[in-house]
């Protein structure tokens, strides 16, 4: 699936949601966190810290075959449940892709407003580490 393709589906799961009850997509949320491929406990380290977070959270990233594979892990459900939706979104993609891709997906489903002021601020972070790694990994390439 394209970057978009999962963006447009990931919208059309949350759009099942009541736009007024937060309460059941933050639960939403907590149970994709539940999903999300973890981290091995030997990445999980300081340099795989994702700055400017509330939360800890770890981002991992590794190349196969042209593709970048991301795992990570957070101390906080809710964050969790972030990290997911976007592991889901850019993971197994090309480093090209992940650099060209926007993130509008995230204003659509209203997660952004919803979120604390500094939880929004390590959403901001957590994309710019995803595509800091794209980078690193289309500069090699």
């Amino acid at each position: 699936m394209t970057i978009k393709e999962i963006q447009e589906e990931i919208a059309d799961e949350f759009s099942m949601f009541d736009e007024e009850n937060w309460d059941e997509r933050y639960q939403y949320l907590i149970d994709l966190g539940k999903t999300l491929p973890l981290i091995d406990p030997q990445y999980k380290t300081e340099d795989n810290l994702i700055k400017g977070c509330q939360s800890k959270v770890w981002l991992h990233a590794e190349e196969e075959n042209g593709k970048i594979i991301f795992t990570a892990d957070s101390d906080a459900i809710l964050t969790k449940g972030i990290i997911a939706i976007l592991i889901r979104t850019f993971s197994n993609q090309k480093p090209s892709e992940i650099l060209e891709a926007d993130t509008k997906f995230i204003d659509d489903i209203g997660l952004k407003e919803h979120l604390s002021p500094t939880r929004a601020n390590g959403l901001v972070s957590m994309i710019k580490q995803i595509k800091l790694y794209a980078l690193a990994f289309e500069s090699k390439n």
